[in-house]
């Protein structure tokens, strides 16, 4: 019998199990940076992994890869809250290795990009995946985080606007 029907087949009203979606999962071209992996004691948890690869003036580019959830969000805060301290207030966040994303992701950035702009910045993402894009859509975000289909025209866009505040 179905768990979500009454004996007499009504429902209950409650949704089945999440399911996630999860697409190929293949990590984005980074480069050389700092690495900040979800876990205790040493142990990084298959979840998420957050690589500074650009970190220059305001500009600082993050490439994310795994999933963003309850368990592993505290990673993505943590390294957003540092690059923030250090003085980069446009950033860019790679999301083509994302391969999930729950609220609490969601979350972390929006409080990432409201900081930012505490000082004049963006978080802006690059290579949004369909699934991410819809959750995007369907939140309503995609007002206030602006996506990129990549990082060099996420990185552009930043150069242009800063180009046109200071000429």
């Amino acid at each position: 019998m179905n768990e979500n029907r009454k004996p007499g087949g009504r429902s209950t009203g409650r949704r089945g199990p999440l399911l996630r979606c999860r697409g190929t999962e293949t990590e984005p071209a980074v480069g050389s940076g700092d690495t900040v992996e979800s876990g205790s004691a040493g142990e990084p948890l298959p979840g998420l992994r957050v690589t500074v690869v650009q970190a220059h003036d305001e500009l600082a580019v993050l490439a994310v890869w795994g999933e963003i959830d309850l368990h592993t969000a505290d990673t993505l805060r943590t390294a957003l809250r540092e690059l923030d301290a250090a003085g980069h207030h446009q950033l860019v966040v790679d999301f083509s290795g994302v391969s999930f994303c729950d609220a609490t992701g969601l979350g972390a950035l929006v409080a990432a990009h409201n900081r930012a702009g505490e000082h004049g910045g963006a978080l802006r993402l690059a290579g949004v995946r369909p699934a991410q894009r819809r959750l995007l859509q369907i939140s309503g975000l995609y007002r206030t985080l602006a996506s990129h289909e990549n990082v060099a025209d996420a990185v552009t866009q930043v150069r242009s606007v800063a180009t046109k505040a200071f000429p």
